[in-house]
This record gives C-alpha cells, structure tokens and sequence, in this order.
C-alpha cells in the first residue's frame, strides 16, 4: 500500500485494494472481553470481580463510572452476533467471565452463567464465525483472595479451565488462558493504576510468577479435558529502546524489556526466566527463588503464541516526575492517571515526538509492529509457535453527525497501516519473513468500559451510546471499511 495515500481517501477502493494483499490463509477477527462489554452485575450467580470493589472506590475511575451495565452484551447479544456475521469476519475473540461462571472461584459451574455462553457459542457457529475464548482477562473472582498474589489462584484457575473444557471442549476451536499478565502485573499490583490496586512495584513479581503459573496449569486442564480447540496464551509486548545511549538509559531499557516483554515469554517459550544479573539484581531477586518445577508446568506445548501490540516503548531512567504533558502516553495500558508507586520507578517512558498519537496519547507508529515480530523470531526462532496478533486497535474522540453516523477515518488510516505492517513484515524478505503469522484481531468490535479511562475512550468499530440506556448501536466508517475488506478477499 502506498503509505503517502491514507487509506481514509477512496475508503472503499483501498479496503478492496488491501483486501486483495490479504495471504490466503490469515484470519481476521474482532475481539472483546466480557467484563469491559457485558454488564449483568447483578445477575443471578454472579460473583464479584476484583473489579467491581475497584470501580466503587472514590477516584479509581474516570467521572466515577462502573461496568454494572457497560455495552449491555448480554442484553443484546442477538444483535451483536448479527453485527458480526454481518461484518464478515472469521474469529471472534471473547472471554469468559470467570465470576460469572464460578463465583466464589472454585465448585461448581453456574448454570444462568453457562446459559448465556452457550447461546453465544451457537449463535456464532450457525453464523459460521470460529470462536476463540479466553478463560481470564483481567477480571478474576474477588472470593479468590490475595487475587494473582496468592499462589492458590493458580490452582483455581488451572481448575476452572479444567471444567470449562468438559462443557464448551467441543465448540471452541481455539482457548487463549491467560491475557496480557504483563498489564495485570503491573497496573494492578506494582502501581495501582487498575485493580486490585496494589503498588507494590518489584514485589508484586509473584503476580506476575502465578498467572503464568496459572496458565500452565490451564494448558493441563484443558488438554486433561480433551479439548478439540487449539490452545494458546496473549500476551501485550512492546519493542523497547532506550532514551540516549547513557549506560544508566541503556539498563534502564533492558529491565523494562525484561519486565515488559522476557518475564513472561521466556518461561513460557523456553522454560526459563530471564537472567536478572546486572545493576537490577537485587530488585529482581525473586526469579532466583522459582522452583524448577514450577517452570516445567509454565512451559508446555502450545499451538499458538498471542501478541497485543499497542506501541513502542523509549525508556529513560529516573522517576517519572509527577506532571506530565498532556498526550504523552506512559506504557501500553495506563491512561494518564499518576499513583504516587509510579514516580518511585527506576525508569519512565518518554514520548515519540516524532509520532502522532491516539486518542488515548499512544504513539501510532504502525512501523514498529514489524520491529516486535522480528524480536520474537530473534529470541525465540524454532520456539515460537505460529503467532496471533491477539487485539491491534486504536481509541480516538469519535463523534457521530446529525444523521447519527461516525466517519471515523483516523480510526481506518491506523488500521490499514497496522495490517500492511504486520502483512509485510512476514512476508518473503520481511523483517519477520520467518513468523507465522496466523490471524489478526482488531481491538474492539464494540465501544466498552475501557478500565480506569472509564467510558473515555472509544475503541469500537461499532459506536455503542452509553447514555441512552437502551445501549444502541452505529457500525462507524470502520465497520464499513473493514466489512469491506473482508468480502474483497
């Protein structure tokens, strides 16, 4: 695609024109997650999420929203599978709300829970739509206390996923375990940005240690449950550099990327976690005390290897100070909100100037998907199982016209621009020729509860009007360019 022609000027000719580029064979998808879509907090059964505490709390959340009803999915589930086979796609990427289904996180399955998944699964193989489930995207069963610091919730989880592959086994064809635990680990046990709220910096690393601990155990119990669906895990990863070529920016950079990117890949892919020696050491010395066959139940086979791509990461060391211009995104999940744990890091991230940013202050700069894909060739080659572009999207302030429609075309640029990246990047002679790239998902098929940035920022191909309380929905320019593209195949 000829990057001086946005893909915004001829929407359609260019969604044929990339539609046609598309390799035989890559699936492409929308993705959601339960907790930020669903709503039903009060349904039967249902148990709290260590969210909800979390969204009640004075000042967690943006304008004091809540999740209690977000996108109402469940209410409408009728027409956002309609919205999806309409849209043409050939994966819808969905999480299981573990509360919803077990409540106290242990015991048995709850049956009002497993009714509404079972009408979605239906739904979406009558409609010819390949489902792929996530098992925990963030928002574990406050009942399973201590959360992902307690070696416990391990257990619970390899459990669950034991139980939910003897229900659903033979409808899905493809279960991610565990998504990005990098996000979890960090903005919700080192610096409080996202529940449960933790700012326990380097200790929170056992977070971090028991959700891959949980995903290997999930791997087990699903395969122990004879799973038809391939299994993987997702995973958000970020290309860092550092600042300056100071040796102090220079560590700096390769602890975020150890903590970023190696800590949760490396066990997973290669049985082992990064070495921590260096000048970070002491605050690394938990990955010393791992047990060897805490490891082994980390690294088992997997079909697939998911990957969140959001932006590049330019790391310089020293704190971050406490005020920050506005649009300078800090990591892949924050959303400009400050906790006093975040100024006591031994780095911060610095802007792209030479990017434009999202509308959630995110660099777009599509060039460095390639850039990723290739570091996980490099480190991992023969290990690397084909891979997933699991959630690739971007927010910005959309705004419907008088009519109701939303030409979203920043939204289309940042997409087709990602797509021809990542394309590219793994065809003969890419950056990353040696990938196998097997779908990409687009990041959301609906606007919804977005964590601490509340209802802020839209990611949705679909607008989704959170202040009728009907929730209607608009497919924006987007869908239309992307339903586009799909038929063009």
């Amino acid at each position: 695609m000829n990057s001086n022609t946005p893909a915004s000027r001829a929407w359609q000719h260019r969604a044929g024109e990339l539609g046609d580029r598309l390799p035989t064979g890559l699936l492409i998808g929308t993705a959601t997650s339960g907790f930020q879509i669903e709503g039903g907090a009060r349904d039967v059964g249902r148990g709290e999420s260590v969210w909800d505490p979390f969204t009640r709390a004075p000042g967690r959340i943006l304008d004091g929203q809540n999740a209690s009803v977000a996108a109402d999915h469940i209410g409408k589930l009728d027409d956002d599978v309609t919205l999806l086979r309409e849209l043409g796609g050939d994966v819808y990427r969905f999480s299981f709300a573990w509360p919803r289904l077990q409540p106290d996180g242990r015991g048995a399955l709850n049956r009002a829970g497993l009714a509404f998944y079972d009408r979605l699964l239906d739904q979406l193989l009558a409609s010819g739509i390949s489902p792929m489930a996530t098992l925990s995207h963030w928002d574990i069963p406050l009942a399973l206390r201590g959360g992902w610091l307690n070696r416990d919730t391990a257990k619970r989880l390899g459990d669950y996923a034991h139980q939910m592959g003897e229900v659903f086994g033979d409808r899905i064809d493809s279960w991610v375990t565990v998504d990005s635990p990098a996000a979890v680990a960090f903005n919700g046990y080192a610096v409080g940005l996202h529940a449960p709220g933790e700012t326990l910096l380097f200790d929170a690393l056992p977070a971090a240690h028991h959700q891959l601990l949980g995903h290997g155990l999930a791997v087990q119990g699903l395969r122990a449950a004879d799973v038809r669906g391939q299994i993987g895990m997702s995973n958000v990863h970020s290309p860092v550099q550092p600042a300056t070529d100071r040796e102090a920016d220079r560590d700096a950079a390769t602890l975020y990327d150890l903590l970023h990117n190696r800590l949760f890949a490396d066990p997973v892919l290669l049985g082992r976690y990064p070495d921590p020696a260096g000048v970070f050491e002491n605050e690394l010395r938990y990955l010393h005390e791992i047990e060897p066959d805490d490891l082994a139940a980390i690294h088992q086979p997997l079909d697939f290897y998911g990957v969140t791509y959001h932006q590049p990461s330019r790391v310089k060391a020293g704190a971050n100070v406490p005020v920050r211009a506005a649009g300078q995104g800090r990591d892949t999940d924050t959303t400009g909100q400050d906790t006093p744990a975040i100024h006591r890091l031994p780095f911060r991230l610095v802007p792209f100037r030479e990017h434009p940013v999202t509308g959630s202050g995110r660099p777009n700069a599509p060039e460095y998907l390639p850039v990723l894909l290739a570091e996980l060739q490099d480190r991992y080659a023969e290990a690397l199982p084909p891979v997933y572009l699991t959630a690739i999207g971007a927010a910005y302030p959309d705004r419907t016209d008088v009519r109701g429609a939303v030409t979203d075309l920043a939204r289309i640029d940042y997409l087709a621009e990602h797509l021809v990246a990542a394309v590219e990047a793994v065809a003969p002679g890419g950056a990353a020729a040696g990938v196998h790239l097997r779908g990409i998902l687009i990041w959301s098929l609906l606007d919804s509860f977005e964590w601490a940035a509340g209802y802020s920022q839209r990611y949705g191909l679909v607008h989704v009007d959170f202040l009728d309380p009907s929730r209607p929905r608009t497919p924006k320019l987007s869908y239309r360019w992307l339903q586009q593209l799909l038929a063009s195949r």
